[in-house]
């Protein structure tokens, strides 16, 4: 039996795996009361457990007190991104408890801050990233404005160079500072590096702003999580779906032994 909490402040016990490092937060309503960040060098597998432990430990809680359990589902890592649905899944299931599915380049958006045009990314593999253009309201909910893809550096700046006004987030956004950076001068658009998340966008005519990364991703799939929650979008564990982009090494591989015969 699923138990629906009618708490408008649930205790919410968020997991992000879709990335490197990977973080956890607890939170009460929009109270964080605990969090932990992984290590890019382990896998997620050696310390997930332990990081869920000490943060509920830290937060005053066991895990039959959570009322709710909130994932990032992709794109992402997906190694990443099955250890960690399968670990909510477990969870959510015997508690009987229902989870909140959060898209990663929803909760890159958000932790970037409120914008008309926010261009999250996330490293793919191969030097490629995950990228969606995405707005984010005064609230903090995310709206999408195209699909997400994954695509080369030289395909993303042939499909968004030509736009005047944008903020670019996440860890992508970092890892190809000095090519969008080029690409801006070359548009002659104003480039900004380093601005708060919390600062208004100004009312410039051509700007990208390269915006400073959420430390702790997890919090924004928290804090997405919860407004999902309150709209009433919680699912039960087994309608928890992962979101792939793109095919995984392993199958394209498989593929390409296909193709050969």
């Amino acid at each position: 039996m699923i138990i629906v909490s009618a708490n408008q402040n649930p205790l919410i016990l968020s997991i992000e795996t879709a990335t490197r490092a990977g973080s956890i937060v607890v939170t009460r309503g929009e109270t964080q009361l605990a969090a932990r960040t992984g290590a890019a060098s382990v896998s997620h597998s050696s310390h997930l457990l332990q990081h869920v432990e000490s943060a509920l430990e830290e937060a005053g809680a066991a895990l039959h007190d959570v009322d709710f359990f909130a994932a990032a589902v992709g794109p992402g890592s997906f190694t990443g991104l099955r250890i960690g649905l399968a670990t909510v899944k477990a969870f959510a299931a015997t508690l009987g408890r229902q989870c909140v599915g959060v898209q990663t380049l929803h909760a890159v958006a958000r932790g970037a801050g409120e914008s008309d045009r926010t261009l999250a990314l996330l490293p793919a593999g191969r030097g490629e990233v995950y990228a969606q253009l995405l707005a984010v309201s005064g609230d903090g909910d995310v709206r999408p404005l195209a699909a997400p893809a994954n695509l080369s550096p030289r395909k993303l700046l042939e499909k968004f160079g030509k736009e005047p006004i944008l903020k670019w987030a996440g860890e992508g956004a970092s890892l190809h500072a000095e090519a969008i950076k080029e690409q801006a001068q070359a548009e002659g658009v104003s480039f900004v590096e380093g601005v708060p998340n919390d600062e208004p966008e100004k009312s410039l005519e051509r700007r990208w702003v390269l915006a400073t990364s959420s430390e702790i991703l997890a919090a924004d799939v928290a804090g997405l999580a919860l407004l999902r929650i309150r709209a009433g979008e919680a699912v039960a564990p087994q309608q928890l779906q992962a979101v792939y982009v793109r095919p995984s090494d392993a199958e394209l591989n498989e593929q390409w032994q296909e193709r050969k015969h």
